[in-house]
């Protein structure tokens, strides 16, 4: 056998344990349906790198990860809606498209480069009913997952999603899917973020046109306060340490700062 030889299952295997823990570094980001639409929240303390942007008129796109990378992605995304939207017509670009596109970028990323993206995603597209809604996660290998409810990605996901889990129920209003968000994302007994270390949008099916807004200041502080108020007094049961491994061991945190700077996030 040649010397430096590496099976082509061990080369996958090493690949995909690099990239999942680049991911898990970050902190995690939440997508999930309320009554009018599709909600993201992600903890970012940055102010000009964004892990939730917009796509097209309908269509949301939220990351985790290496933030050079996903913007790349991101950006590739963009030209690919303008184009088609353009030469077509501006219902031709859908997130199902997008989804495509993106899995045959990572999959040729996955498996021609020595080195995988470090990044998840999410397209998302906003229809006209509920039941209409588009969700696709793609992970670091080109694998997609047509989602419904919510998505959790990066940092420890299972444990913020056995406590998502607990708290959603179908069309519920803003504020309430906003607040069982943000009860997710905080670790039991910690403070959730403030306000200006979080990022919110939403693709809100009830706007003219263009679906995607920012939600943010004065205006978040409202909807997170009403949340807050309407909540009720009695926690969900914590199943975090059911997901998070064996007893004793404890999942591990996303380092603080460690927001979208180019190194996971």
């Amino acid at each position: 056998m040649p010397f430096g030889y590496v099976s082509p299952e061990q080369e996958m295997r090493d690949k995909a344990d690099f990239a999942r823990k680049g991911i898990a570094r970050g902190r995690s980001v939440v997508v999930l349906q309320y009554e009018n639409g599709i909600l993201f929240v992600a903890p970012n303390a940055s102010r000009a790198l964004h892990k939730i942007s917009e796509i097209y008129d309908r269509i949301g796109f939220a990351a985790v990860g290496k933030y050079n990378e996903f913007e790349s992605l991101r950006l590739g995304g963009i030209r690919y809606a303008d184009i088609n939207g353009y030469t077509y017509d501006r219902s031709d670009v859908t997130a199902r498209g997008l989804a495509n596109l993106y899995a045959q970028s990572l999959g040729m990323v996955f498996t021609e480069s020595r080195k995988p993206y470090e990044v998840e995603i999410v397209v998302a597209e906003v229809g006209d009913a509920p039941e209409e809604d588009q969700i696709y996660r793609l992970t670091f290998d080109g694998s997609v997952a047509d989602e419904h409810g919510f998505v959790v990605m990066g940092g420890v996901a299972e444990a913020v999603a056995g406590r998502l889990k607990d708290r959603i129920r179908d069309a519920m209003p803003l504020t309430d899917a906003l607040d069982a968000a943000l009860a997710a994302l905080t670790e039991p007994g910690g403070e959730r973020p403030p306000v200006s270390q979080l990022e919110v949008a939403v693709l809100d099916r009830n706007r003219e046109h263009r679906k995607f807004q920012r939600l943010a200041g004065p205006r978040l502080e409202r909807l997170i306060a009403t949340g807050a108020d309407d909540a009720p007094e009695t926690a969900a049961p914590d199943v975090s340490g059911a997901l998070s491994g064996p007893p004793g061991e404890s999942p591990a945190t996303a380092p603080d700062g460690d927001i979208d700077d180019g190194s996971g996030a």
